[in-house]
């Protein structure tokens, strides 16, 4: 670690490190993710990065947050209540990992709240500000008026409290505003409500002065404040004696009923059952009135150690609303993925692109578009015959459903396997797969206790006398939108032992045809957790042997306890590990006579790492061309390797090899920009760089690709090994 890293606690006060079983061996997994959103929080603080983008890293931790208590605190309360005494990983009990979940959220929050404050003065300081109504010039108030009574009035339910209107139901992440009311005409009191519509924008934009001399101040009013001020047009003959905003989280952990004959149906009802989900959080603002504050409480039945209150401001995820597009100086550099080169090499022919060889994709660096094109050109090619596509998640018009949709209208056998599980998305999907059977999509939803995770795509094309496939597999979704800020790959074959896998793949998850034999892919459920295993034996072996070992990894979570405790026994053994892991981790690095061999980093910057990869050794030192090298769709969690199917692809192509290895890997490991690194303790440290800066984020926007860089690495023989030799030069790990 480096003397001058600066601890999270140091960021984030108040966080202590993630609770330990006795063995020593595993760090909490609740806690480890409450550690990877800190990460986020501190992000917020770190003025390297421009404001705007600073308050939109506190509106993802608090978006986090929220997901987390739905899903992950709902689950542990529902234990406690049920009396589950089964002890985590780590040795604690339902009740012992709530409370120190508990505890850990409440320094989160109030690292939320400091940063919000800290970030509002520099915000105001250039012009950039919240007011209050009795800062509203006139002309303000003539504009809010008319954007009240035309946009807000009419969509606002005023509730009255009382024996005859009975406290209505707010829903999941509802924001509601609690009112005392005293009538003009006689004094008497009166409670109620006005939920807050998430349809309508929490910050108004304020129109510039009309005479403005320099650059004209950007200003927001909060909705709650513009209902407050127009509060008479609600509640004709009513004064204000007191008001405070609250808001609830509820469980969505639904269990739907998997047996049911049809599952769409099933999951239709299970979304309405969700939206009734059980209260876990309640938060009130600190100045409510305390008999609104008591009939909130009584009324909402949240339990009493998730019931919060305030001082700061409610629902940090709507700040995202005041990111505004006309301050660039405010947000990151535009930048432009680059289309490989490869393909304009061939005329922008993606099939004659991928039979040349293939090519690795590396987003947002690389434009999602090149996924897109491939679906496309297949679905407007004569020659090809046949489509399979998974689809986990996308976007609302996506372009990939539509390539679907052509394909099918134009006679070609397509099928989809939409995952209907994807949390949050399954609405979504329900009708996503309506669209796709409407034009003649076969649509499969898989199997009923496996969620499906991987991103595949098949393309069967006659070429001559004979039939061509081409795979695509992906470390992310399907998902134009999320492909600008999230890195992921993407890797086209025609390899014929990959694609035949990959057909065997589909054939498993349409029609439960279990593969008698795979021969280059391994998946989930069935052959991803033995595969790695075996790979971490064979780096055992070589380790006792003296022969050179090592294991590199790129994940999103590391959670497994079996293969946890596999890479304790390397590290015990001699194998060096290095692993950059950007959420949860509950393996404990650096530990003597444990994991005194494992180094475990997180990388927290402009964009969302998301891409899974594992390097082994194979007895060559690291970075080698012999290096076994695999790119996957799945974390190393019980879920990914059991309850999943995902697939865990080798790459052998040369310079696909390269680009994974000698780029992504090693850049990855040598950020000391925007990297964190974990200790024994379950402690992390901002690392800060000496004497060369090295942001992978910043390396892959100005550096072009291996595999993708086509003409560009022609000419004399040896040019792509030698520029493969500069990047190691350049950011070679010493062992």
């Amino acid at each position: 670690m480096d003397q001058d890293a600066v601890p999270l606690t140091a960021v984030i006060e108040g966080a202590e490190p993630a609770i330990r079983h006795e063995s020593g061996r595993f760090l909490n997994r609740e806690l480890s993710w409450l550690d990877f959103n800190a990460r986020v929080v501190a992000a917020a603080e770190d003025e390297r990065f421009p404001l705007l983008e600073r308050l939109r890293f506190v509106s993802i931790s608090a978006s986090n947050l929220d997901e987390f208590y739905s899903v992950r605190v709902a689950g542990l309360i529902g234990q406690v209540r049920a009396g589950v005494a089964a002890l985590s990983s780590d040795g604690l009990t339902p009740g012992q990992q709530l409370a120190a979940v508990n505890a850990r959220a409440r320094d989160l929050l109030a690292g939320q709240q400091r940063a919000v404050t800290k970030l509002r003065r520099e915000l105001d300081a250039i012009g950039i500000s919240i007011v209050t109504p009795a800062e509203l010039t006139q002309e303000e108030r003539g504009f809010l008026d008319y954007y009240f009574m035309e946009r807000v009035f009419p969509v606002l339910t005023p509730l009255a409290i009382d024996p005859a209107h009975p406290f209505p139901f707010v829903p999941n992440m509802g924001l509601v505003l609690a009112l005392r009311l005293v009538r003009e005409a006689d004094g008497g009191a009166m409670r109620g409500l006005i939920p807050l519509p998430a349809q309508i924008r929490r910050f108004i934009r304020l129109p510039p002065p009309t005479q403005a001399s320099g650059p004209a101040p950007i200003r927001f009013v909060l909705l709650e404040d513009l209902v407050e001020l127009f509060l008479d047009h609600l509640f004709p003959g009513f004064q204000l004696a007191g008001s405070g905003l609250f808001r609830v989280i509820r469980d969505t952990d639904v269990e739907f009923e998997e047996e049911a004959e049809d599952l769409v149906q099933s999951y239709e009802s299970a979304l309405k059952r969700r939206r009734r989900g059980v209260v876990i959080q309640l938060t009130l603002a600190a100045g409510m009135p305390d008999s609104l504050r008591a009939l909130v409480i009584e009324e909402v039945e949240a339990p009493d150690d998730e019931t919060i209150v305030e001082a700061g401001f409610l629902g940090l995820v709507d700040l995202k609303e005041m990111i505004v597009e006309d301050r660039p100086d405010l947000l990151f550099p535009v930048y432009t993925p680059r289309f490989p080169e490869r393909i304009r090499d061939f005329g922008g022919d993606c099939f004659a692109a991928i039979r040349n060889k293939d090519i690795i994709v590396h987003h947002p660096f690389e434009s999602f578009d090149v996924v897109v094109q491939f679906l496309r050109q297949a679905a407007a090619d004569p020659n090809v015959v046949a489509i399979k596509q998974t689809l986990y998640r996308t976007s609302r018009d996506s372009p990939i459903v539509g390539a679907l949709i052509e394909a099918a209208e134009a006679g070609k056998s397509v099928m989809a396997m939409v995952e209907l599980r994807a949390r949050f998305d399954e609405e979504a999907n329900i009708r996503l797969a309506r669209t796709l059977e409407a034009a003649g999509v076969q649509v499969v939803y898989g199997f009923l206790g496996l969620k499906t995770h991987a991103k595949l795509s098949l393309i069967v094309r006659r070429e001559g006398n004979a039939m061509r496939a081409y795979a695509h597999f992906g470390t992310g979704n399907y998902h134009p939108i999320t492909a600008r800020t999230y890195t992921d790959l993407s890797f086209f074959t025609t390899d014929p032992e990959l694609t035949r896998d990959a057909a065997r793949l589909f054939n498993y998850m349409t029609g439960y045809a279990r593969p008698e034999r795979m021969e280059q892919l391994a998946f989930s459920p069935l052959t991803t957790r033995k595969t790695i295993e075996a790979l971490i034996d064979a780096e055992i072996a070589a380790a006792r042997s003296g022969r050179p070992s090592g294991i590199w990894l790129k994940l999103n979570s590391l959670v497994d306890e079996q293969l946890i405790d596999r890479l304790y026994e390397a590290s015990c053994a001699g194998v060096p590990i290095h692993a950059v892991v950007r959420g949860i981790c509950c393996l404990r690095p650096g530990v003597p006579g444990l994991s005194q061999n494992i180094a475990v980093k997180s990388i927290i910057g402009r964009f969302l790492e998301h891409a899974r990869i594992a390097v082994f050794a194979n007895e060559a030192k690291m970075p080698s061309r012999n290096n076994k090298v695999f790119i996957s769709s799945a974390d190393w969690m019980v879920r990914n390797l059991d309850w999943r199917i995902e697939t865990f692809v080798p790459i052998h192509n040369p310079t696909v090899h390269a680009q994974v290895l000698d780029q992504i890997m090693v850049v990855n490991l040598q950020d000391n920009t925007n990297a964190w690194t974990l200790d024994g303790d379950g402690r992390w440290y901002k690392q800060h760089h000496g004497r060369k800066a090295i942001s992978a984020h910043d390396y892959f926007m100005t550096n072009p690709s291996l595999s993708g860089r086509g003409s560009a690495l022609r000419g004399p023989p040896g040019n792509a090994r030698r520029e493969q030799t500069r990047f190691r030069k350049t950011f070679l790990i010493e062992e």
